[in-house]
């Protein structure tokens, strides 16, 4: 299992790296919050271990944004705030614990244990970008507030491409993920399945979300310039 660790006192990295390592797990290390939001999505982490106090983005904002870009993935906040107050916000804006600074080593490892033995995180219910919307129960989707209406395949698409936002998928992933099938290269029912949905997400708008990522597939995100 993947840990990452987003922590800027080096002596602090270093110590919960080794004994990560020696503990048994995959083990990647950053020391600011916007770094360590990049590396959160790309990496897709079984479990992030986030400081407070970062950086250029601190742990509050880091974990924001992450779970509004639908990221599950269990986070444990490591932070030497310790008022009742940080701990309670902590929890309320998605973390699954929170552990103080001094810690104990043996603490920390069975904390992180006890959060992977849980299973699968929970999937949140609406998922967001921008002014688009995804609202799972209802099956709804709104952009600007405006109903999207969308078939049950445009509706997973969208699904997928939300979940994993910021992240380039490849038109074989998407085939795999949304139609359980592996498309020959030249089938081009995905490249018809993108021009549709981007006639309802993108065109009546103009910031657009969905875009191509040439030689690789598709990508959701917000893109400024």
């Amino acid at each position: 299992m993947r840990i990452l660790i987003i922590e800027d006192e080096a002596k602090t990295a270093a110590y919960l790296r080794q004994g990560l390592i020696e503990s048994g797990f995959g083990v990647e290390v950053c020391a600011n919050g916007e770094e360590g939001l990049q590396q959160a999505l790309l990496l897709n982490p079984d479990l992030i271990i986030l400081d407070v106090m970062l950086p250029r983005r601190d742990g509050w904002s880091v974990l924001t944004a992450l779970r509004t870009a639908g990221r599950p993935t269990p986070v444990l906040l490591l932070t030497a705030r310790d008022a009742v107050p940080d701990k309670v916000k902590g929890l309320e804006l998605g973390a699954d614990d929170y552990l103080v600074k001094p810690f104990d080593f043996a603490e920390l490892r069975a904390r992180v244990r006890s959060i992977l033995r849980r299973g699968p995180a929970r999937h949140p219910e609406i998922l967001r970008l921008a002014d688009l919307e995804l609202d799972l129960p209802r099956r709804r989707a709104t952009r600007a507030g405006q109903r999207l209406e969308l078939t049950a395949k445009e509706f997973a698409l969208l699904e997928l491409l939300l979940r994993r936002q910021g992240e380039p998928l490849s038109r074989t992933f998407i085939a795999e993920q949304v139609w359980d099938v592996n498309f020959d290269s030249d089938f081009n029912v995905l490249e018809v399945a993108i021009r549709r949905l981007r006639g309802k997400v993108d065109d009546p708008f103009s910031q657009k979300l969905i875009h191509t990522v040439r030689g690789v597939g598709y990508v959701l995100e917000e893109r400024t310039g």
